[in-house]
């Protein structure tokens, strides 16, 4: 499994997003860009995606951007995910086609790799991802001193 640029982006921002909830003030496009390095259009164009996946909303006006619709801690890394990639990685149907030992077998690993990788995806929030930069953060200036 890979991250895809569209969904580090999208979690770059969000985490962005989410160090600034507790001022409850919208942060505007050009701002979370220059924080994260994000070109202006794209970071757009997921901020749509996550407005119509009810992960941000948007508020217009002279004051206005993108905020989380929830505390960063409500929201997994999961969520995020299945928003971004339109798919949802925890459900599978039962092909009609038959199947041969062969391909049985490789469906059985990949569902039980897809199911743990859910799994963690679904423990850990864009709270949990703050508290880890932070820490890092911390440790990177203690080693400087």
């Amino acid at each position: 499994m890979e991250l895809s640029c569209k969904s580090e982006y999208a979690i770059l921002a969000l985490l962005e997003m989410a160090t600034h909830y507790s001022s409850g003030e919208p942060m505007q496009i050009r701002q979370i860009a220059a924080q994260q390095n994000i070109p202006d259009r794209y970071l757009e164009q997921l901020l749509a995606t996550l407005r119509r996946g009810g992960i941000v909303k948007s508020q217009r006006g002279s004051k206005g951007g993108y905020l989380l619709t929830r505390e960063p801690w409500k929201i997994s890394i999961l969520e995020i995910l299945e928003c971004l990639e339109g798919l949802d990685v925890r459900t599978y149907e039962e092909d009609i086609n038959p199947k041969t030992v062969d391909s049985s077998v490789v469906e059985e690993i990949w569902l039980e790799a897809s199911q743990a990788a859910s799994s963690v995806l679904q423990k850990h929030s864009l709270q949990d991802l703050c508290e880890k930069r932070d820490s890092r953060r911390q440790l990177d200036i203690m080693y400087y001193i």
